[in-house]
């Protein structure tokens, strides 16, 4: 068995790349209906990525934990922070989160895998092995920006 989302993981996060490639400095810096810019876009992208990554480490070394949050308090916090980044700065981060945790789930053995899943059948915890649903919905709104020029 391999990991169940790979080849999601796979096509987003080359979606991710190919299109971080392609933005201009003005592209980064424009703003969605509900007020994040491109580039905040991505670094929200970034910290959920790397979030996923310290949870399944955590995981690993020191067993499950239900690892609750409240995400909409959490964007809402840390949109500020994502508009603080440097646009290009935070667009690397997307990249090479996504890039980092689809390599750590790949490598997953498929015990452990099962294990994760029972965890978040079990409990409340939000924690998303499929990262190519949350890059999807935000790249589609990026696209839909763009097409706007």
């Amino acid at each position: 068995m391999t990991f169940p989302y790979t080849q999601q993981n796979t096509d987003s996060r080359q979606r991710l790349e190919t299109l971080v490639k392609q933005l201009s400095d003005e592209d980064l810096a424009r703003s969605t209906d509900y007020g994040w810019t491109v580039a905040a876009l991505l670094a929200h992208l970034a910290f959920w990525d790397h979030r996923m990554s310290v949870i399944l480490h955590r995981w690993q070394e020191q067993g499950f934990d239900e690892s609750p949050i409240d995400s909409a308090a959490v964007n809402d916090a840390l949109k500020v922070i994502c508009h603080a980044l440097e646009p290009r700065t935070a667009a690397g981060l997307a990249v090479s989160a996504a890039q980092k945790v689809d390599a750590e789930f790949e490598t997953l053995s498929d015990e452990f895998v099962k294990r994760i899943e029972q965890h978040i059948e079990a409990t409340s915890t939000q924690f998303r092995m499929n990262r190519s649903l949350h890059r999807e919905a935000h790249l589609n709104d990026i696209d839909a920006l763009l097409q706007r020029r």
